[in-house]
Formats: structure tokens, C-alpha cells, sequence
């Protein structure tokens, strides 16, 4: 029977520049899995860890950035993994920093902020287009979905 696992989260970084909103996307090394791919912050959860807590160790990791406010998306993503016939649930966070200034760690060779059209352009899998859609959907909405899901960061 196919199993039903989470174990990796994606995260979607943003940061207002003056009016405009502008989310970081990351270049895969060409040697990594789906070399030369354009991506958020995402990764593989470490043994005991939670969703937020691997969405914050990520962040660090890959851009140096702290998070200012943390929340989780209306969306969550999935994927099918054949050769061990697991389907995966990928939680999805919206991330807001007060920084633009990103430290790359080896997994990626550019980064770029960029406007949500061009987010829609440079990602490929349907799967980040929608769960970015979400993220930018609940940040223009002016809703209390922002508030409902806000994760509480500890300092």
C-alpha cells in the first residue's frame, strides 16, 4: 500500500520594497538534482525536527536570512515518489524578511528578487507556480488568513 509521508517543506521568501512586493528565488547548482532550476528555500525534514522548524534551518542555510515573520500558506503541495511508492504532502510557508542581501550556500550559484510575473516565469513545476500563487493571493487579499496562520518564531 502506498505510504503517505511528510518530509520536506517549501518555503517561499519575500520582502516589500517600498510598495512592490518581491520574492527571492534560488538557482540550482548545475551537479544537484534538477540542476539549473529555478526554486524557493525548500528542504528535506532532519530527524526529530518539525515543519518550521526545518522551513527556519533552511533559510539560514541556503540565504544567511532570518525570518521576520513566518506564516503558512493555503496551499500545500505533493509529489509521488515511485521507486519507494510513497506520496509526499509538502507544507508550504511564506516567509517575510527585512533583508535583501543573500549569502549563497553551495546548493545554489545565483539568487534573484524578482516580481510575481517573473516568479511565474522562471519557476517550473506547476506545483510552485500554485503554491506561489497562494502565498501572493493571501498577501494582496487584505483577509485575516495572514493572522490565522502565523507561526510564532522563536528568538
Amino acid at each position: 500500500m502506498t505510504e503517505v509521508v511528510v518530509t520536506h517543506v517549501d518555503s517561499y521568501v519575500y520582502r516589500w520594497d517600498e510598495s512592490d512586493l518581491k520574492y527571492l528565488l534560488l538557482k540550482r547548482h548545475e551537479a544537484k538534482i534538477y540542476g539549473h532550476l529555478w526554486q524557493g528555500v525548500a528542504g528535506q525534514l532532519e530527524d526529530g525536527e518539525t515543519a518550521v522548524e526545518t522551513v527556519i534551518r533552511e533559510l539560514k542555510e541556503e540565504t544567511g536570512l532570518e525570518p521576520a515573520k513566518l506564516f503558512v500558506v493555503d496551499h500545500v503541495s505533493s509529489f509521488y515518489q515511485s521507486y519507494k511508492d510513497r506520496m509526499h504532502l509538502v507544507p508550504v510557508f511564506g516567509v517575510e524578511v527585512d533583508s535583501e542581501e543573500v549569502i549563497l550556500s553551495e546548493e545554489h550559484t545565483e539568487y534573484q528578487w524578482v516580481n510575481f510575473q517573473s516568479v511565474l516565469e522562471l519557476l517550473t513545476w506547476s506545483k510552485q507556480k500554485e503554491a506561489i500563487s497562494a502565498l501572493n493571493g493571501m498577501l494582496l487579499s487584505g483577509d485575516d488568513r495572514l493572522k490565522w496562520s502565523a507561526v510564532k518564531i522563536d528568538e
